[in-house]
């Protein structure tokens, strides 16, 4: 398995907006082309790539910068978009690209944290961030559970 991250552009980013979760997951994450329009048209630190396996593309994700707001009370860096094709799930690529992006990221930024958030009805995606070391902070963006991952707890 050898994992690398493309950004999105003009190459890839028909084959990323027709990557797809499973039915009974669609309502846990947005699609790709939302991303896309939302990484090109609201802000310049909203940083789409897709994930492929060779020359596979097996995922999408999008990591973005937000001042503090009435969201959300501090600055923050967030994995704001995470996904692995359904085609592609079950194979191990999920926690291998995580945790090679979240490497790439504390060595890129040199931040002390990241976050990410879930629905609560998303045991796999919870699991998997609480694996790689990401801790629920008890706090909620809409009905999304907000999880930290500090670097001294990331789990390479």
């Amino acid at each position: 398995m050898t994992i690398t991250f493309r950004k999105i552009d003009a190459s890839n980013y028909k084959n990323a907006i027709s990557l797809k979760v499973n039915e009974n997951q669609a309502d846990f994450v947005a699609p790709n082309w939302f991303s896309i329009l939302e990484a090109n048209y609201e802000s310049d630190e909203k940083h789409p790539y897709a994930i492929y396996n060779d020359e596979d593309l097996v995922g999408f994700f999008m990591y973005c910068f937000y001042p503090a707001d009435e969201d959300y009370p501090r600055d923050s860096w967030w994995l704001e978009r995470y996904m692995i094709g359904k085609d592609f799930q079950g194979r191990g690529y999920g926690k291998k690209a995580l945790k090679q992006f979240l490497k790439y990221f504390f060595e890129k930024y040199k931040v002390n944290d990241i976050l990410i958030s879930a629905v609560p009805e998303n045991y796999l995606a919870l699991t998997l961030y609480e694996q790689v070391g990401f801790m629920r902070t008890g706090e909620y963006v809409g009905k999304e559970i907000v999880l930290e991952l500090s670097y001294s707890r990331f789990k390479k």
